[in-house]
């Protein structure tokens, strides 16, 4: 691939943003749950952008999963989307350019007890180098309730090259909770090397530890990162985790799906998929028949 000079995003000016429409329940209708999209920099250019999204579904008298709580800032802005079903629908919109270097991010969602929340985002998150030398920090904290349960598919996330970011994804689960997450990351844009990307994911489930792990790749990573037993190669990798009752009782069989992925079983009522892959439509392709041989 070609060398670029990373070009680093200026964000100087940023501003508060409050948004209201009249129908409830329509795309980008906070209304519906409250949405606010706030934020700013610090005084210092350098400080990065500290921003926070929360979102929350509960189950009202009628079993619809409804959202009381649905707060974004900054470059977190949240929407609620239409729903055909009784589940909560939710979509994470990008409202200026970030992760910057910096940026310290944070997004927090509850399904709470018997409700069900799907979310997803407008478009994939791009971590770019901006004014700050200091490494951007992205945070989800999902939390699901007993007999609730959560989807949770953003778009990927793609490490542009001078950029640092460090990531964690973590999933607390009570007893009958259910969990879908798909996680894909595409190292560098077209034709350019990654930036630094370390990617921590932690499932628990009922106080037990289904999956802690971490990856690191691009500069500064440990050695073999990109070699035959790690990535070989390929510039996009993701990964699939599905946490449900049933699976406790009949656990998944371990098998390779394709030449590039393979599904194993968690210890405990969990399943892992894992995949590379060339670009990331291959790789979406990959975790969405994943999605469908686990029948979810």
């Amino acid at each position: 691939m070609g060398t670029r000079t990373p070009c680093r995003v200026d964000r100087r000016v940023s501003s508060a943003v409050r948004v209201s429409v009249d129908e409830p329940g329509a795309v980008g209708a906070p209304g519906a749950g409250g949405a606010v999209a706030s934020g700013g920099r610090d005084s210092s250019v350098d400080s990065g952008i500290r921003a926070v999204a929360r979102i929350r579904a509960e189950v009202d008298a009628r079993g619809v999963s409804r959202l009381p709580v649905l707060e974004g800032e900054g470059p977190l802005a949240v929407r609620r989307v239409r729903s055909s079903g009784q589940e909560a629908r939710v979509a994470l919109v990008g409202a200026m350019s970030a992760p910057l270097g910096g940026d310290r991010l944070t997004v927090e969602a509850t399904a709470g007890v018997g409700a069900r929340l799907d979310i997803g985002s407008s478009a994939a998150t791009i971590a770019l180098p901006g004014q700050s030398e200091r490494p951007a920090r992205y945070d989800v904290r999902l939390s699901v309730a007993e007999d609730a349960e959560l989807r949770w598919l953003p778009e990927q996330l793609i490490s542009a090259y001078g950029s640092s970011l460090r990531m964690t994804t973590r999933a607390e689960l009570a007893p009958g909770a259910r969990l879908l997450l798909r996680e894909e990351q595409v190292l560098g844009r077209a034709g350019e090397e990654p930036g630094a990307l370390t990617s921590r994911l932690t499932v628990r489930c009922d106080g037990r530890t289904l999956l802690d792990q971490e990856l690191s790749c691009g500069p500064g990573a440990p050695g073999g990162w990109d070699g035959p037993a790690a990535l070989a190669g390929h510039r996009a990798l993701g990964q699939l985790v599905v946490v449900h009752p049933e699976l406790a009782h009949s656990p998944a069989e371990p098998r390779m799906l394709g030449e590039h992925a393979a599904l194993t079983p968690l210890a405990g009522p969990g399943l892992l998929v894992t995949a590379v892959a060339a670009d990331a439509l291959l790789l979406r392709r990959v975790l969405d028949e994943a999605v469908r041989l686990v029948a979810w």
